[in-house]
């Protein structure tokens, strides 16, 4: 390990969200997002849900951005998308946890977007490259205010929805996720030891799409605080 008071640059902090009841925040480690967890969204992007195993990909912990952001049209892209989704935060160590054991590793939940340049993303998947360009930018993981999953509640009758302006563009239940929080959170700790500090972006139901610059985004979980953006022009 290095010594931290002898490095050559310093970098940006650890990205902190505000938890619902506390003074202290929930520093951000990694991101995983699910995809394809919505039936009905895997098939308005041409494809089926793989009902036998769960799929991933991640962002970078400086992509995080708080709700209630104004952030800069992202740059080489002319689809900037939307996906609304319910974020689960980790607050307990978890490596190889069965289904059952699974919910003990959940701190709790928030509304999150995951923001995507849709153009990049289709360029990578037809070319079978991976998506790091459509998904994994800066400012890509919006985040609103975490909920103890104790006050949340048990997922699934949950409304999810999502509106540009005035306009309802994602509204489905939480039901709907095809892999459930628990199954998720197993499957993924057969792959990594899963840290407090880790957030996984459960996946977006149907109806996504662009968003332009001007434009803004409420995002609403029942039950959960919110997640906003302003999409300003681009830098």
């Amino acid at each position: 390990m290095s010594d931290a008071n002898n490095q050559l640059f310093e970098i940006p902090g650890t990205p902190l969200v505000p938890v619902k009841g506390e003074t202290a925040s929930y520093p951000v480690h990694r991101v995983f997002c699910v995809g394809r967890n919505y039936a009905a969204h895997a098939a308005e992007m041409g494809h089926e849900v793989d009902r036998q195993t769960p799929f991933y990909f991640t962002k970078p912990a400086s992509a995080t951005v708080l709700s209630g952001a104004k952030i800069a049209y992202p740059p080489s892209t002319s689809n900037y998308h939307f996906e609304m989704e319910l974020v689960v935060a980790i607050g307990a160590p978890a490596f190889k946890v069965s289904v059952e054991d699974a919910p003990a590793a959940i701190y709790g939940y928030a509304t999150g977007l995951d923001m995507t340049r849709r153009d990049l993303q289709l360029i990578a998947r037809e070319k079978g490259r991976p998506w790091d360009l459509g998904k994994a930018f800066e400012q890509s993981a919006i985040i609103a205010e975490i909920t103890k999953a104790k006050e949340f509640g048990e997922v699934g009758p949950q409304r999810i929805s999502l509106k540009v302006g005035e306009d309802t563009r994602q509204d489905a239940l939480l039901s709907d996720l095809v892999w459930k929080i628990p199954e998720l959170i197993s499957h993924l700790s057969g792959f990594y030891h899963l840290l407090p500090g880790d957030l996984i972006y459960t996946g977006t139901p149907a109806g996504v799409g662009p968003v332009l610059a001007g434009e803004n985004i409420v995002g609403e979980i029942e039950g959960l605080a919110p997640v906003l953006l302003d999409i300003l022009d681009a830098e």
